[in-house]
């Protein structure tokens, strides 16, 4: 077994065209029924805000899968720690043996997640843009206003969330590093009204972006909503879209946006929802012209998993990093 860490993971794989690319094509490979995906296990740890996700998925022909645990603790950030936490192994799809560990801390999972908001803004905003808008300051917030830098020019972006000190802490950091003005928005309403791309990176457990507030052309990606209990956009905003996407609709009927507004009946179990490797793969198209209005519900898919974990895998194995564990557990054992 090959045991990587944080540090190395970070040093070698980083959120750029080709990790996209490659959550792209595991989206497409779900569509094409190439992808083997149980249901996500989740524990909830209510009196601490917190929660533990397993998920996973085989990708056919692949030599090796990934499960991954994935944390999340929302009142970390008081202690000055990441909300985001978890590792990653490697199983062979032939011996069922474990090859690697990858204690990434979280990080895989936000490459993959921001690389999954890239591909839905790739094919569902605007190709020319001017202002990108973020709701909510934490590291997904910044992961994926990078990942959209790397499919689209914008010249602003604007950020809201509830601490106005992580608010302008952002908006400093991400003006130093983008290049682009930055400004901190009062409220959410105004970050939606200003914004050509919005994307929404917060666990609200009820709604922070309003149907009135939407505009033609406006897309929207809502990335925070992965549990019953969550929700970012008012019912009526998915209802209002004249494309609604989920990376997939059996996940999110159950756990993201769509869950809610199939549960209010603002939509229905007619109504024409479009799955991201639907247009990954060709089958359907994306926006069709500059004043649809389009949303994109993301609750985070086991194919993204096994697909930045291979990846990793590859970038690591390549450069001979990592620590190997073998012969001596063997020895050990007997």
């Amino acid at each position: 077994m090959l045991i990587f860490t944080e540090q190395e993971l970070k040093q070698y794989v980083e959120l750029n065209l080709e990790a996209i690319d490659i959550i792209e094509d595991g989206f497409t490979k779900l569509a094409n029924n190439e992808v083997e995906m149980p249901p996500i296990m989740r524990i909830d740890i209510h009196d601490q805000n917190g929660e533990v996700d397993v998920k996973t998925a085989y990708i056919k022909g692949k030599e090796m899968f990934a499960i991954k645990v994935s944390s999340g603790f929302f009142n970390n950030h008081k202690q000055g720690l990441p909300s985001g936490n978890g590792l990653m192994m490697l199983i062979s799809t032939q011996t069922g043996i474990p090859h690697a560990l990858l204690l990434d801390n979280g990080y895989l999972t936000e490459i993959r997640t921001a690389a999954a908001g890239a591909v839905a803004a790739k094919y569902l905003s605007r190709e020319n843009i001017e202002t990108v808008g973020v709701i909510g300051a934490g590291s997904q917030a910044r992961f994926q206003v990078r990942a959209i830098a790397l499919v689209r020019d914008f010249k602003k972006l604007i950020v809201y969330a509830r601490s106005t000190d992580r608010a302008e802490k952002y908006a400093e950091e991400m003006a130093a590093e983008l290049g682009v003005d930055v400004q901190v928005a009062e409220n959410a309403e105004q970050v939606v009204r200003c914004s050509d791309l919005v994307v929404t990176t917060t666990p609200a457990k009820e709604p922070v972006i309003k149907a009135e507030w939407l505009h033609p052309g406006i897309h929207i990606t809502a990335m925070g909503s992965d549990a019953e209990h969550k929700q970012e956009l008012e019912d009526e905003v998915l209802a209002r879209a004249d494309k609604l996407v989920c990376d997939t609709k059996a996940q999110c009927s159950k756990l993201g946006e769509l869950h809610h507004a199939l549960e209010s009946g603002a939509l229905t179990d007619d109504s024409f929802i479009i799955e991201l490797g639907q247009l990954t793969s060709k089958e359907l198209d994306g926006r069709d012209n500059d004043e649809q209005i389009t949303v994109c519900d993301l609750t985070g898919t086991g194919v993204q998993d096994t697909a930045i974990a291979l990846f990793a895998y590859t970038e690591m194995v390549k450069r001979n990093i990592g620590l190997k564990i073998g012969n001596e557990m063997v020895a050990l054992k007997n």
